[in-house]
């Protein structure tokens, strides 16, 4: 049975068919379109997710509504600070209550990587759409149950993947897509930092899943992917450890890892958590190239190509990003490079197959 809400919408959109021209009766539908934004709750108040809140200030799309966290303080200072109301703030005993907030459309799940999977699989059985921040699980096998448990509850998921929204790469990969730079045969990622405080959770191996590679050297796998418009075949890698106080049994320091395309194309990458001055990307083809650094740091992205500097406005990736995963959610749209779960769990088959090479030493097949 149809809400008032939807009532009100349909006779609107109807009697503007009726009174205006076409084309202005299309502007207003976009408009009342573009009204409907998509309701959000944090799940996971860190860093990041306090860097998510605050982008979300300058949405057009979206809108914080609500917290999820085990630290009542926590979601005290949010409240005071964002204006959420008590009925849409939760901790990690009574979150399953969520499924009876109509005022709640999608969570996005920020904690440790060992806890994406269990809490988006809760968010997804209390019927809300789930945005997962990247890596979106520890491998590939609970990324696809993650997908698997997402369709059976009729809900979508997401994965914060933010520089498919980013405008500079957004033009490099469409420039690449239209035979600017002839046939990619190469590209190479440089992804890394020196890290800091020794007893962060991204140091556990069971909270992190790993080390390096599943913080930051994922953003070459999918830079990979999205810069050649291919997926890999084989990989293979090599573990370097200089610090194994530091970087425990399972807690990878620095992965090179090499991967190869259907088309004969190769890729030379690496992740490493001792290397400041690292974020580039570099794609050479037959008749051009393109480069960035910063390539997918906070901003802003510099780029160019053979033919000179890409511009574009730097906008905050994560408002961006909202705006862009609410009209995903609400209006169907399709992203340019995907978003979904799927694309989230072929980045972790390449994850599991890069920690297999380093294990064995040999080239895995993917496939």
């Amino acid at each position: 049975m149809n809400t008032r809400r939807e009532f009100l919408h349909k006779a609107t959109l109807s009697s503007l068919a009726v009174s205006l021209p076409f084309s202005d009766s299309l502007a207003a539908f976009n408009s009342v379109q573009e009204d409907k934004v998509l309701r959000v709750a944090i799940m996971g108040l860190g860093s990041y997710g306090t860097r998510v809140a605050e982008a979300m200030k300058d949405c057009k799309r979206a809108k914080l509504v609500g917290v999820v966290s085990g630290t009542p303080s926590k979601i005290a200072a949010w409240q005071e600070k964002y204006g959420i109301p008590s009925k849409n703030c939760y901790n990690y005993e009574n979150f399953d209550q969520i499924k009876d907030n109509p005022d709640i459309d999608a969570v996005y799940v920020i904690t440790p990587n060992s806890l994406h999977k269990p809490y988006s699989i809760r968010v997804a059985k209390a019927g809300k759409h789930v945005i997962c921040e990247k890596p979106m699980a520890l491998n590939a096998e609970e990324a696809k149950e993650m997908v698997e448990v997402c369709k059976a509850a009729g809900v979508h998921l997401l994965v914060g993947y933010r520089m498919h929204f980013e405008a500079k790469t957004l033009e490099i990969v469409q420039r690449q897509r239209a035979g600017e730079f002839g046939k990619t045969l190469f590209f190479q990622g440089l992804s890394g930092f020196i890290i800091g405080d020794p007893s962060q959770w991204r140091l556990n191996k069971e909270l992190a899943g790993g080390g390096a590679m599943m913080d930051i050297g994922i953003y070459s796998i999918n830079g990979a992917r999205y810069m050649l418009g291919e997926e890999p075949i084989w990989v293979t890698a090599q573990e370097v450890k200089t610090d194994p106080v530091k970087f425990k049994e399972g807690v990878d320091e620095t992965i090179t890892f090499q991967m190869g395309f259907p088309s004969g194309a190769v890729a030379s990458c690496l992740s490493t958590y001792s290397l400041n001055n690292l974020d580039k990307f570099f794609l050479n083809g037959t008749k051009g190239f393109a480069e960035m650094q910063p390539s997918t740091g906070y901003g802003p992205i510099k780029a160019w190509t053979n033919k000179g500097p890409v511009d574009a406005e730097h906008i905050t990736h994560q408002t961006t990003q909202m705006d862009e995963m609410a009209a995903i959610l609400l209006d169907g749209k399709k992203s340019i490079i995907p978003v979904d779960g799927e694309e989230g769990w072929k980045d972790m088959v390449i994850v599991d197959a890069i920690y297999k090479a380093v294990k064995t030493g040999e080239k895995v097949k993917l496939g």
